[in-house]
Formats: structure tokens, C-alpha cells, sequence
């Protein structure tokens, strides 16, 4: 039997950066405020497209791996705001990292990340692929009303990428689990799409709306769920657990996950107070930033769990491989930026707070 197993890891995060102080310029908050709600003090802005962040991500993750892209037999791209969606943004980083492989989009919001390694997973078991590179990227600032504080203080944008092979061993991927609450699929939205009337200037006015009493009761529903039951699924105890990391939305909701499923505080990868809920990208920067750290060891056993709109949900147990380190290093970067965080915003902030 087959499994996938993590060899390669890349984030991508914009330099420019927008704190809870700079927040508090144009909406009536402030960092105290913020900080004791959701764990964030800063969020990332991105002066280029999703694509962009894509991209770098990807070309980090294949260096650690020690591959090149044209040895890719498929590329999938979780995100909620591609740039463009004809054609799919997982064509672009095909072409910006030489793949001629099957690449498609797909979008599960804050879950699709898990759904993508799931599918990945899922790929290498039936032996239809041996190497697949799972992005998860946002620019979720693209979706902001600045003037609305529940969700102006919670998003950012930015991207973080692993390669799954193809291994003998029984390492990577051990299970996954996904699932969906369609009754939950109003309460966390945008009204962008072909619903809109695009002959009404009105339907411009996009932005993501938010139920966060409904989202925080789902959410940690969901994925105490899920990850409950992948863990039956691989008869692992959650005793046996090394690392959990969850899907970094709110950091009151992963507190009162891990309390519930009666799992130590310190078992917990938390790093949304230098990026905020970054969606589909919050998992694989997590991941980088643990083994950048020096937390994920070879041979652990690591829990991740999602919730998004939809209401999307997931969760994967993933047995880490013998190497924490990357095979080669990517010089891929993004552009030059300019302009602070709040210059970049400034001319939504006019828009909608006038």
C-alpha cells in the first residue's frame, strides 16, 4: 500500500503589514480589543495576486523537496479568491514553475487546504500519481468592507505550499475526513459571483458577511467531529498526538477545541497573531513555521483540522517523515512593495468608510 507523505514546504506572506493600531485609524477598535477577541495583532497585505503568493510558496516547497516542477503529476490550488476565475490561478503556477500536469482550483474556504491534501492523499493511494503539490492561498483583503469591525479586524492575506510522494512506508497521510453543513452556508459569505447583477453598480458592494456566535458554535463542532473520527478511523489515541494544528480563524476557537477534545494547550501550533485568518493558508504557514522553529520532529504524529464557509470541515492525521529540514533552498520571491499596509488599503478604507 501507498502512502503520501510531506517532503517539500513553502509559505509566501507579503511584507507590507496591517497591525490592530493601524486598524484603529479608521474603525473604532484598538488593540487590546482586538488581541483579547482573537489572538491577531497584525495581518498581511498583498500588493500582487494571489498567483503571485502561489507561486512562491510552490517554488519553496519544491526546493525542499529536492524536485522540479515538470516532475509534478498534478497541482491543486485551495483558494476562496483566486485571481481570476477563467482560467484557474493553478494553471498560473503550472506555468511559473514548469509543470505539464493536470492543475485546477478548488474551493473549500478556510477547509480547502485539508480537502487538497485529502484529494492528494487520495491520488498517490490509487497510484494515479507519485508527486503532487498542494497550495493553499488567499487575498482575502480583496473582500474587506473596512468599516465592518467584526470581520475587518480578523483577515489576511498570504500562501504556503507542500509536495506529497509517493512512499512504501506507513508515513504521511494516515486518514483523513471531510464533510459539509449546508445548513450553516449563509452564515459565512460573499455575495460575489454570477448571482450578482453585473449591470447594477450596487452588486460591486462585495464583502464578506459574518454570523461569528453561529461560526464559533459549527466550527468547533465540526472539527471536533472530524477530527474525532479520523482518529477512531487510524485506531490512534489522541494521547498519542504530538501536534495539533488547526485552522487558525480565532484563537478562542482553537483554545476551546483543544479543551474539549481534552488535549493539552501546548500541543497546539498557534500563530495567528502575526498573519490573522489567513484561510486556506493558515495550515501550510503553520506547518512551515513549526519546522522553521523546530517543533514538528521526524516521526510525529500531527493532527490538523479546518472549518470554513460552506460550512466546510476537515480533518488529517499525518505521521511525519525522517526529514525536518529542506533539500535546497528557493530564491523566489515576490516583488518589491512600496507602500505600507494601510496605504495599500487606503483606497478601500475611502470607499467604504468614507
Amino acid at each position: 500500500m501507498q502512502y503520501a507523505t510531506i517532503t517539500g514546504w513553502g509559505k509566501c506572506v507579503p511584507p507590507a503589514t496591517l497591525t490592530n493600531h493601524d486598524l484603529s485609524t479608521f474603525i473604532e477598535t484598538s488593540d487590546e480589543w482586538i488581541k483579547s477577541r482573537t489572538g491577531i495583532s497584525q495581518r498581511h497585505i498583498s500588493h500582487v495576486n494571489t498567483s503571485e503568493l502561489a507561486s512562491v510558496a510552490a517554488q519553496h516547497a519544491l526546493a525542499a523537496a529536492g524536485i522540479d516542477g515538470s516532475e509534478l503529476d498534478m497541482i491543486i490550488l485551495a483558494t476562496a479568491s483566486p485571481d481570476t476565475l477563467i482560467p484557474n490561478i493553478a494553471s498560473t503556477v503550472q506555468a511559473n514553475v514548469g509543470a505539464t500536469c493536470a492543475a485546477f482550483d478548488i474551493n473549500a474556504a478556510c477547509s480547502g487546504f485539508l480537502y487538497g491534501v485529502g484529494l492528494a492523499s487520495s491520488q498517490i493511494k490509487s497510484g494515479q500519481c507519485k508527486k503532487v503539490l498542494v497550495i493553499g492561498a488567499e487575498r482575502l483583503s480583496f473582500y474587506l468592507d473596512w468599516s465592518r469591525r467584526d470581520t475587518a479586524v480578523l483577515f489576511g492575506d498570504g500562501a504556503g505550499a507542500v509536495v506529497l510522494e509517493a512512499t512504501d512506508e506507513a508515513i504521511g497521510v494516515l486518514g483523513y475526513e471531510l464533510s459539509n453543513d449546508p445548513a450553516g452556508r449563509d452564515i459565512l459569505k460573499s455575495t460575489f459571483g454570477t448571482a450578482m447583477d453585473r449591470f447594477e453598480a450596487s452588486s460591486l458592494d462585495f464583502y464578506i458577511e459574518f454570523n461569528g456566535q453561529e461560526i464559533f458554535k459549527r466550527a468547533i463542532a465540526g472539527m471536533s467531529k472530524l477530527s474525532t473520527k479520523v482518529l477512531e478511523k487510524c485506531e490512534i489515541s489522541k494521547d498519542d498526538i504530538d501536534w495539533v494544528i488547526p485552522h487558525q480563524a480565532n484563537e478562542r476557537i482553537i483554545d476551546t477545541l483543544i479543551n474539549r477534545m481534552k488535549i493539552p494547550k501546548e500541543k497546539a501550533i498557534v500563530n495567528i497573531a502575526n498573519y490573522g485568518n489567513t484561510s486556506a493558508a493558515t495550515i501550510p504557514i503553520a506547518i512551515c513555521d513549526a519546522l522553521a522553529q523546530g517543533k514538528i520532529k521526524p516521526g510525529q504524529t500531527i493532527l490538523s483540522c479546518a472549518f470554513g464557509a460552506g460550512l466546510t470541515s476537515a480533518a488529517a492525521l499525518i505521521k511525519w517523515g525522517d526529514r525536518v529540514t529542506p533539500i535546497n533552498e528557493s530564491d523566489a520571491e515576490l516583488p518589491p512593495c512600496e507602500k505600507t499596509g494601510i496605504e495599500l488599503v487606503s483606497k478601500a478604507v475611502k470607499h467604504f468608510c468614507g
